[in-house]
């Protein structure tokens, strides 16, 4: 059985449900699936597999580590933890220090408890948290337990920060830029986000959907 699993890079803009519709199209294979969820928003590697075999077997391979690189912005909160969501100033009277931010970095280092944002595809009672918000509705998500397993700041000029973070499935980094705005007293969103690596698959062994349907 060969299995036919690899990263396409997804562009910002599609969905990652429209990235499977496209290779469907390039390939004529109905059974193709994804594994990893990027937002819209978000850009980088996401793992396509082609046909039954291969999707059945794509788990394995997704729920290994991740690397992001990820822009946050300091000094507002919004309303779906990224650029997306209605945004709102938070009055800053002292901006943190880039030795006041690493040391808040440190705490969201290991094994943590993170809420996933309201505006997530995370089922509540049959149907995704995203679209309950939407509606108005309240949504209460549980905490879970994620593993964050290095973080590294790049770049530090408040209000925008840039880090290097690694983590193990079922992280969402918008959640981590809202939880480390919280904890600096400033607010924060995820302003921007690449995906560069799920587990053996990296950006620059990734293709575009462009590449794939030339080279198919």
């Amino acid at each position: 059985m060969t299995l036919k699993i690899f990263p396409i890079y997804k562009e910002k803009g599609p969905t990652s449900h429209d990235i499977v519709n496209q290779v469907r199209r390039i390939t004529g294979v109905k059974k193709v699936g994804h594994g990893g969820t990027l937002d819209p928003l978000a850009k980088g590697v996401l793992v396509i597999a082609v046909g039954r075999e291969s999707t059945r077997e794509i788990e394995k391979y997704v729920r290994k580590e991740k690397e992001y690189i990820a822009d946050i912005l300091l000094g507002q909160n919004s309303t779906t933890d990224d650029a997306e969501g209605d945004k709102s100033i938070v009055k800053v009277k002292n901006k943190p220090t880039r030795a006041q931010v690493e040391e808040v970095l440190q705490k969201f280092l290991g094994t943590v408890l993170q809420t996933p944002p309201d505006f997530s595809a995370v089922k509540v009672k049959g149907q995704s948290a995203y679209k309950k918000a939407r509606q108005g509705n309240e949504v209460k998500l549980e905490p879970k337990k994620v593993q964050i397993k290095d973080i590294e700041m790049l770049e530090y000029k408040y209000p925008k920060l840039r880090l290097r973070v690694e983590t193990g499935p079922g992280v969402y980094i918008r959640a981590l830029a809202r939880d480390l705005g919280e904890k600096l007293g400033t607010g924060g969103y995820l302003a921007d986000l690449e995906r560069t690596k799920v587990g053996e698959f990296t950006k620059d062994k990734a293709q575009t959907i462009e590449e794939f349907a030339y080279i198919k």
